[in-house]
């Protein structure tokens, strides 16, 4: 009994040095997990693989570095994808903060694959007005972005050349956390009938799935799982492939803990009303 006690009882440093070797043990040794690719991540690959080179795509980045470790792994991830498939990207951010973590994507990415700037990629940063933007984009991009994130004329950039609005944007890609991709949807998508692909956290991938089912998105990433699914399309192991088998680790101890917890003041309460 006393032993019983004590589970009820632990430090709670104990258990946090317990979280810390689940995560870091799966991240320093490599650990694979088999799973199945589910449909919305293969529908988001299947968008993009089947575009043609020269498709000029979207990123959009919707996210900062508190949804890092889901959403970075998926714009790295694509940015592969699309390059490897001579596709342009044109990087916009509707979070200020979040921009440099998808310019750096896209650098990583042009400089494995030879790729330039302002030929084959553009960041135009940031502009507020979430809105107005999404809606003025379907008339002239260059309303709102006659300069990118330097300050160089698009006009003189080569991948802006013949791209003026979502009639030359094949595909367009949200990295978010909030419910910026329901914005998209409904102003760059039911009005202008831009393709869409969602890449999201956890948390918000459940909210997404009617406009999955109704068409309205063509793809969805959701959470480390949609990110490490995307990196098994592409034959790539990153930052999700690694992520995985931790947050899988540390998923198990949770429920572990929480059965013996439950067992443990299950026995000490059946073992004081004996007592009684």
């Amino acid at each position: 009994m006393k032993f019983v006690k004590w589970l009820t009882s632990v430090d709670r440093r104990i258990i946090f040095l317990l979280v810390i070797l689940v995560v870091l043990v799966p991240m320093l040794i490599t650990i694979s997990i088999p799973f199945e690719v589910g449909e919305p991540a293969q529908n988001a690959f299947n968008a993009m693989d089947s575009l043609p080179p020269g498709s000029v795509v979207m990123f959009s980045v919707d996210y900062d570095a508190t949804s890092y470790p889901e959403c970075h792994p998926m714009i790295v991830a694509m940015t592969h994808h699309a390059f490897k498939k001579d596709l342009k990207i044109i990087l916009v951010a509707n979070i200020a903060t979040g921009l440099p973590l998808g310019q750096e994507a896209l650098e990583r990415g042009a400089a494995e694959h030879g790729k330039e700037y302002g030929v084959d990629y553009v960041n135009l940063g940031y502009r507020p007005g979430m809105v107005a933007i999404m809606v003025g984009m379907g008339r002239e991009i260059r309303d709102f972005y006659a300069q990118d994130y330097a300050n160089a004329n698009v006009d003189s950039l080569p991948v802006m050349q013949n791209v003026h609005n979502y009639d030359d944007i094949a595909l367009l890609v949200s990295f978010a956390h909030g419910m910026q991709v329901e914005t998209w949807i409904a102003y760059a998508g039911a009005r202008f009938g831009q393709q869409i692909i969602g890449g999201v956290t956890g948390v918000v991938a459940p909210d997404l799935y009617p406009y999955l089912q109704s068409g309205q998105l063509v793809g969805l990433l959701g959470g480390l799982k949609g990110a490490s699914e995307y990196e098994s399309l592409i034959n790539r192991k990153g930052l999700a492939s690694r992520g995985m088998p931790a947050q899988s680790a540390a998923h198990i101890l949770i429920i572990l803990l929480i059965v013996i917890g439950s067992i443990s003041e299950f026995i000490i309460n059946a073992h004081s009303r004996r007592k009684k």
